[in-house]
């Protein structure tokens, strides 16, 4: 009984581990915060549930077939090769009904218990993630990471769509914001692990045009976010609160961004890309208090 007990905790870690937890709690995370911001007071507690159940499945299921393509991908980089498919913990029919399973799941729900707009901008980020970045953009061009960044931008429209049944200018800001601070925080992970990217056979930037380009983009992108995490204020979306929390976190932000391309090493390229896991926590937490406690 016990071994049965233990051999099933680890088959839920397994396919738990495809979901990549890590990355989904930031993006329910933005989502929830996009959910908050779309009303003045607290978002009924029915529906912050099912939206959020929702999208945490789907977003999972994409995470999960994200996996099971790049598969041979994982098994050759350092970053991915103990991910159970390339251990061989998992089978690819195993994976595929696992994602299915749940993203179709978390699709129902979004339909039947959230609003039919939610479930098709969320079925549509899926698409987004899981065909167009995965299997045509990551392995074609250097700039997949910028194009595909649409849909990890998506999680607080859908928040809000969640919500309000509409896709406001607000949300449209919040999507702008993780748009442009998508290309600095992947390639500054790209720029310590470049040799994992191209043992790959994948173009990121380093790999096709170098280090010293790609720092150059990393600090241009630190200053379009910069200004893209101004624009609430300017909308008049948010308080002077915000507005000293963006102006201290960007500076942060592109003071690494600076010394990246001044003096260059992987321990402070890990430490840039950590910091903008940070960076992008508090600069929605900071919108979020400003929102309901100060404005």
């Amino acid at each position: 009984m016990q071994l049965a007990s233990t051999v099933t905790r680890f088959r839920v870690r397994q396919f738990l581990s495809l979901t990549k937890p890590r990355v989904l709690s930031l993006i329910v995370f933005c989502a929830v915060i996009g959910m908050f911001l779309a009303v003045p007071g607290m978002v009924p507690p029915k529906l912050l549930l099912a939206a959020t159940i929702g999208i945490w499945l789907v977003a999972g299921a994409a995470a999960a077939v994200n996996c099971l393509v790049e598969q041979k991908i994982d098994a050759v980089m350092t970053r991915t090769r103990a991910r159970p498919l390339p251990r061989g913990e998992l089978t690819s029919l195993q994976t595929l009904a696992f994602a299915g399973a749940v993203g179709g799941t978390g699709l129902w729900m979004l339909y039947a218990l959230v609003n039919p707009l939610t479930m098709w901008l969320t079925f549509g980020t899926f698409i987004g993630y899981a065909v167009v970045y995965t299997i045509l953009l990551k392995p074609m061009t250097p700039q997949n990471i910028v194009i595909g960044g649409a849909s990890g931008a998506m999680p607080p429209v859908l928040g809000w769509a969640a919500v309000n049944g509409e896709v406001a200018p607000e949300a449209l800001l919040l999507f702008l914001i993780i748009f442009a601070w998508t290309p600095p925080h992947f390639w500054a992970l790209a720029l310590y692990r470049t040799e994992d990217f191209a043992k790959a056979g994948l173009p990121m930037l380093p790999v096709t045009h170098g280090h010293r380009f790609t720092r150059l983009y990393v600090l241009l992108y630190a200053l379009i976010l910069f200004a893209s995490a101004l624009l609430p204020f300017a909308y008049g979306m948010s308080g002077w609160i915000y507005l000293a929390a963006a102006i201290v976190l960007n500076g942060i932000f592109l003071g690494y961004a600076v010394r990246l391309y001044v003096s260059y090493s992987d321990a402070l390229a890990r430490r840039t890309f950590r910091y903008s896991i940070a960076y992008l926590a508090a600069l929605f937490a900071a919108l979020l208090v400003d929102h309901h406690f100060f404005k």
